[in-house]
């Protein structure tokens, strides 16, 4: 019986995890990815150790029936145990780790394709996944493991502003420090994960200047605590909706602890969304979203405190606010803004703005190539509230007509518009292993 060839697009954390529980299974596999490195994906590959995980070394393992894989993997190197708030960089280094061992055991069973992915034609009930090179693979499979998107570029932002390095897109590519003074400003554009990252880089490069990060709502999130929960105290999914939903995690909050409340919802967040209309997820992006990203991913404690501290210095603040305008100005950049609540302009002059503001979640906004081609060729849609691609609940890609194709999947962050929670390491190692099963068989 010939071997089921799997053609995975993306060698992110996705991508990866999925090569690892396809080859697991005795398929063959082509893993096709476009930069230089495989494994952590954006998440992972920073170089900075200030950067740690926002969740527990015991519960990170990469195999969700290993529970202590990961934590037994650090504890060898003496990196600390299972309660660590282990550094990023360790943790890319452990799924380059899984991702050689598993290539050195299935042989010439995995192929390894370092170029760009530009379509993906169903031919003859097989997927035929073509290059930029103009080379073609032929597959009996093929999963989408993009990953996140780029962020959106903030409107108003000038072409000199980004030639003369102003403008950082990508705070991860440079030294978002290299060229500033104590004297200087530097402008977060995103309270969130990414900001906090970047206000840990500037500080560790020793920049004394001031810090500001503006966001809609400036919300900033919260840190996790020494004694929280993992353990959910619902026995089943709750039947509430929207605004009854709200009401029972604040009664919740009351009598467990914020935290608490949160976490045990966190079994029942996939369920709850698939039992949602398309209204009632929109409202809650509109209006819950923000809050609940920053309740639910939380920072290490030590990183809470550091930022704490850098707050009480005045060499960072986190501000609510829309940017008007953004022109070239004597000092770098001149920016108007409006604070949350005000109908007063003011005005910034920061030495760098650094784009902090989230991946772009909109597959027809994104400018990807493949992307382009799958929605031109009505081989994919996005789904209702337009965060994704729209799969069905095997993570099937429904096309244009919205009929689930047989040999083209998608899994990871780009199927949120499906399950909501799919951007933490439990979900999506439950995600890759369950159609890895599915695909192999």
């Amino acid at each position: 019986m010939s071997r089921r060839h799997v053609a995975v697009i993306g060698g992110g954390y996705s991508g990866t995890l999925q090569t690892i529980q396809l080859l697991r299974r005795g398929a063959m596999v082509t893993l096709i990815e476009r930069a230089e490195r495989l494994g952590p994906g954006i998440a992972y590959s920073t170089r900075h150790s200030d950067h740690l995980l926002n969740v527990a070394a015991g519960r990170m393992s990469a195999f969700p029936d290993e529970p202590g894989h990961f934590a037994d993997w650090l504890a060898r190197r003496g990196e600390g145990g299972p309660a660590e708030f282990a550094q990023r960089k360790l943790y890319g280094a452990y799924l380059e780790e899984l991702l050689d061992a598993a290539s050195v055991e299935a042989g010439d069973r995995l192929r390894i394709d370092r170029q760009e992915a530009v379509d993906i034609v169903s031919s003859g009930g097989r997927e035929m996944v073509r290059l930029r090179s103009g080379d073609s693979i032929e597959a009996d499979k093929a999963i989408l493991a993009l990953g996140n998107l780029e962020p959106d570029v903030p409107p108003g932002i000038a072409p000199e502003l980004r030639s003369d390095g102003i403008y950082v897109a990508d705070p991860w590519a440079s030294d978002i420090a290299a060229g500033l003074g104590d004297a200087d400003m530097v402008l977060l554009i995103g309270t969130g994960l990414t900001a906090i990252d970047a206000a840990l880089m500037l500080d560790s490069a020793g920049f004394g200047g001031r810090t500001l990060a503006i966001s809609r709502r400036g919300l900033v999130p919260r840190a996790h605590s020494a004694a929280d929960r993992h353990s959910s105290g619902l026995e089943a999914v709750p039947e509430l909706q929207g605004s009854k939903l709200v009401r029972f995690v604040r009664r919740e909050a009351g009598r467990l602890g914020w935290r608490a409340a949160v976490d045990q919802l966190r079994p029942f967040t996939q369920p709850l969304w698939a039992k949602s209309s398309p209204e009632q997820r929109r409202r809650f992006l509109r209006h819950l979203r923000p809050w609940w990203d920053v309740h639910r991913h939380r920072i290490a404690p030590s990183i809470s405190a550091r930022i704490q501290g850098m707050e009480r210095d005045g060499r960072l603040a986190f501000a609510s606010g829309k940017i008007v305008s953004v022109s070239p100005g004597e000092r770098g950049a001149a920016v108007e803004w409006r604070p949350r609540g005000s109908e007063e302009f003011e005005r910034l002059e920061p030495a760098r703005i650094v784009n902090c503001a989230g991946p772009q979640m909109d597959i027809a906004r994104a400018g990807e190539p493949l992307l382009d081609r799958l929605l031109e060729t009505g081989r994919i849609r996005s789904d209702v509230c337009r965060i994704g691609i729209d799969v069905d609940a095997e993570y099937r890609a429904l096309d244009s007509r919205g009929h689930a194709s047989p040999s083209l999947y998608a899994v990871g962050p780009m199927t949120r518009g499906a399950v909501w929670e799919i951007v933490a390491v439990p979900d999506i190692r439950g995600q890759v292993q369950a159609l890895a099963s599915r695909v192999s068989a």
